[in-house]
C-alpha cells in the first residue's frame, strides 16, 4: 500500500464499500459526538467523512489534532444509512472507518478559518494568502483560472498560433503608464524596464516571418490598484497575426473569446459571434461609454435641438454655450414615488453634477418641473427620441459634449441597476471601433496619442499629412463584455514614414522616437508585413466568469491595493553592500 493515499479525497464511492483505502489531507472540520469522532479530511479533489470509535487506539491522538493539521488514515470503506448520505459531496454515500491515524503535521491556531465562509479582513487574507486559498470558493477561483489559460492554449494552437516567449528585462518605453525599472549592476546608471506589454517583441516576430504569434504574457505597470486592474503585474493573451485586416482579426479571436465564455460560463447566455460593432463616437453618444454594458437596454438619445432657444432656461444657456443635452428614458419610471426622483437627484450631486432633471410622461402629456416650462411640442420631440411611452421618465444630462456624455452614461448605469433592469445571467460582447487617432491633452494642451501609438490611421500618410489630426481615427479596437474592456488592440502601423510621422504630430522628434522605438522602426526598413492583434486580459476574463467584483479574487497571489506583497514581505530595503554593487544612492523624496 502506498505510503501516503491509495485514493484521494474526492474518489471514494458506494461501489468502494468494503475495500480498504488510505486517505490523507487536511483536517477540514471536526465534530464530537460522543462516541464518535467525525473528522471530514479535505485534499485538492475533495471531501471525506471518517469516522474514529471511542476507545479506539488512535481516538485521543486524532481528538487532540488541531484542524488544517495533515494526516493520514487507513481504515475500512463503510456504505452510510441512506439517512445519513450527504448529497452535497461526491462521497457522501461512505465513510472511511478509520484504524490507523498518522499526524504528518501538526498545525498551530489559525489566525484565519479556512472551513466556512466567515469574511476576514484583506490584510489578514493576504498575509496568510496559503491558508485563504485553502478555502473553497478561492481554490475553486484558482482552478477556473488554470483551466481557462489551458483551453485558451488549446485553441490558439488549434488556430495554427505559436507560442513564444518574450523578455523579460528589457528596455524602458512610453506606452502610458510607469515601468517597473531595473538597475544593471554591469551597467552602472543604467537600468531595464519590465515590460508594460511585449507590444514591440509581438510586432517584431511578424517583421521575422513567424505568421501567428501568442503567450500567456505578464504585463508589469507600476500604477495605482482598481477593482479591475491588480497592480504591478497582470497577464493577457497575447497575440499577432500577419497579412490580416481589421475583420479578419476580428474573426478570428471571435470564436475563441466567445467559446470560452460558452465553456466556463456555468449556463449564461452568451453573444453569438460576429459580435457588434459600436463605432467610438456613437458609443459615447447611444451608452455614454466606450464600455458599454449591453445588458443594459436604456439608449442615450441626443436631444440638444430640443432645448435650444427653448422656454427651460437652464438648458436653453447651455445649448447657446455650445454644450449638448442628452435624454436618458426610465420604462415604468414615472408611476414611482417624488422619493424616488429626490434620491436620484442627491445622487446626482455625490456625482458633481448640479442635479438631473427629468421630465414623466403620461397619456394626458408631459409632467415635471422641466416640461413645466417646455413648449409641448418640445417635449414631444423628445418622447419621440427616446421612444418613450405613457408612464415612462426621461432623465437629463447637459453640459459641455464629453462631460454630459460621461454623466449621461453614468445615469444610465444608475437607473439599469435601479430599476433591475440589468440580469446576471449573460455575457455580451461587443468591439468598439474606429477610435480617434489623437486627443487634446487637456492639461498640456498638445496633441497626444488616444489608445495606441503603434496603431496604423485610416488614411494612412496622407490623412496624417493632409487632415486635422483630431479627425483622424485609427484601426484601433476594444473588446468589452457586459461593460468590462477586455482588451485593445489595433491593426499596426507597419512602415517607418508613417510612425515617424504619427510621432511627430504628437510631439516627438524622431530622434527621440530613434533613441525608445529604435528596435522596432529599425526593423520596419526591412521589409514589415501587415499586421494586427489584441491582448484580451486574462485575469478581467476569470473574474467574469467567477462573478467575482475583485482581481485579487482570481489571482493565486496579489499584492495589496498599496502594491504590497504582505506574506512574503516586498518591497523591502536592501542593504547598503547590495546597493554599492548597483551603483545606487537612495536620494530623500521631494514633499508633493
Amino acid at each position: 500500500m502506498h505510503e501516503y493515499r491509495t485514493h484521494t479525497c474526492g474518489a471514494l464511492r458506494a461501489a468502494d464499500a468494503g475495500s480498504t483505502a488510505r486517505l490523507s489531507g487536511w483536517v477540514n472540520v471536526k465534530r464530537d459526538h460522543g462516541g464518535l469522532l467525525f473528522i471530514d479530511l479535505r485534499d485538492h479533489f475533495g471531501i471525506t467523512q471518517c469516522v474514529i470509535p471511542n476507545g479506539s487506539a488512535v481516538f485521543d491522538l486524532a481528538e487532540a489534532t488541531r484542524v488544517e493539521s495533515v494526516i493520514t488514515v487507513t481504515g475500512t470503506v463503510v456504505a452510510r444509512d441512506a439517512a445519513t448520505v450527504n448529497p452535497r459531496l461526491p462521497t457522501g454515500e461512505i465513510e472511511l472507518r478509520v484504524e490507523d491515524f498518522v499526524l504528518q503535521s501538526a498545525a498551530d491556531v489559525l489566525p484565519i478559518q479556512v472551513a466556512g465562509d466567515a469574511q476576514f479582513p484583506e490584510d489578514l487574507r493576504l498575509r496568510y494568502r496559503f491558508l485563504d486559498l485553502r478555502r473553497e470558493k478561492l481554490h475553486r477561483n484558482i482552478m477556473l483560472r488554470a483551466n481557462v489559460v489551458t483551453w485558451l492554449r488549446r485553441e490558439m494552437t488549434a488556430r495554427g498560433f505559436t507560442e513564444f516567449t518574450t523578455p523579460i528585462l528589457t528596455a524602458s518605453s512610453p506606452e502610458g503608464a510607469r515601468d517597473f525599472l531595473v538597475p544593471s549592476r554591469l551597467h552602472p546608471g543604467q537600468f531595464y524596464a519590465l515590460p508594460q506589454a511585449p507590444q514591440q517583441f509581438k510586432q517584431l516576430l511578424m517583421v521575422a516571418g513567424f505568421d501567428r504569434y501568442f503567450q500567456i504574457a505578464p504585463c508589469f505597470r507600476d500604477e495605482a490598484s482598481r477593482a479591475d486592474r491588480a497592480p504591478g503585474e497582470f497577464y493577457q493573451l497575447d497575440f499577432e497575426m500577419s497579412f490580416v485586416d481589421q475583420e479578419e482579426v476580428f474573426a478570428t479571436i471571435e470564436p475563441v473569446l466567445g467559446g470560452l465564455f460558452k465553456e466556463f460560463s456555468g449556463g449564461k447566455t452568451v453573444s453569438d459571434w460576429p459580435f457588434p460593432r459600436i463605432a467610438y463616437d456613437d458609443a459615447l453618444l447611444t451608452y455614454g461609454s466606450d464600455k458599454p454594458d449591453l445588458r443594459n437596454p436604456l439608449k442615450i438619445a441626443d436631444v440638444t435641438d430640443a432645448f435650444r432657444d427653448s422656454g427651460f432656461g437652464l438648458f436653453a444657456k447651455i445649448v447657446a454655450g455650445g454644450g449638448v443635452v442628452r435624454a436618458i428614458p426610465a420604462p415604468g419610471a414615472g408611476g414611482n414615488p417624488r422619493s424616488f426622483f429626490d434620491k436620484l437627484n442627491d445622487w446626482a450631486r455625490t456625482e458633481g453634477a448640479g442635479g438631473l432633471g427629468y421630465i414623466i410622461f403620461e397619456a394626458d402629456g408631459a409632467k415635471g418641473p422641466i416640461a413645466k416650462n417646455l413648449e409641448p411640442a418640445r417635449a414631444e420631440a423628445i418622447r419621440t427620441a427616446v421612444g418613450a411611452q405613457p408612464g415612462d421618465a426621461v432623465f437629463f444630462a447637459a453640459g459641455p459634449r464629453d462631460t454630459a456624455a460621461k454623466f449621461a452614461g453614468s445615469v444610465r448605469t444608475k437607473l439599469g441597476n435601479d430599476l433591475g433592469l440589468i440580469s446576471n445571467d449573460s455575457f455580451k460582447f461587443c468591439w468598439i471601433v474606429d477610435f480617434p487617432m489623437f486627443e487634446m491633452d487637456e492639461d498640456t494642451k498638445q496633441i497626444a496619442f488616444s489608445h495606441n501609438p503603434f496603431s496604423m490611421p485610416q488614411g494612412g500618410l496622407e490623412a496624417l499629412n493632409t487632415r486635422d489630426p483630431l479627425t483622424i481615427k485609427a484601426f484601433q479596437y476594444d473588446i468589452v463584455v457586459n461593460g468590462v474592456e477586455l482588451c485593445s488592440g489595433a491593426i499596426r502601423n507597419h512602415k517607418p514614414e508613417i510612425m515617424l510621422r504619427a510621432f511627430e504630430i504628437a510631439g516627438y522628434g524622431p530622434e527621440i522616437v530613434e533613441a525608445q522605438f529604435g528596435g522596432m522602426l529599425n526593423a520596419f526598413r526591412y521589409g514589415a508585413p501587415p499586421h494586427g492583434g489584441a491582448a484580451p486580459g486574462i485575469d478581467r476574463m476569470v473574474m467574469l466568469l467567477a462573478d467575482e467584483p475583485n482581481l485579487r479574487e482570481v489571482i493565486t497571489f496579489p499584492l495589496n491595493q498599496q502594491g504590497q506583497d504582505l506574506m512574503m514581505g516586498a518591497p523591502a530595503p536592501v542593504d547598503a553592500t547590495r546597493l554599492r554593487e548597483l551603483s545606487l544612492a537612495l536620494a530623500p523624496r521631494k514633499p508633493n
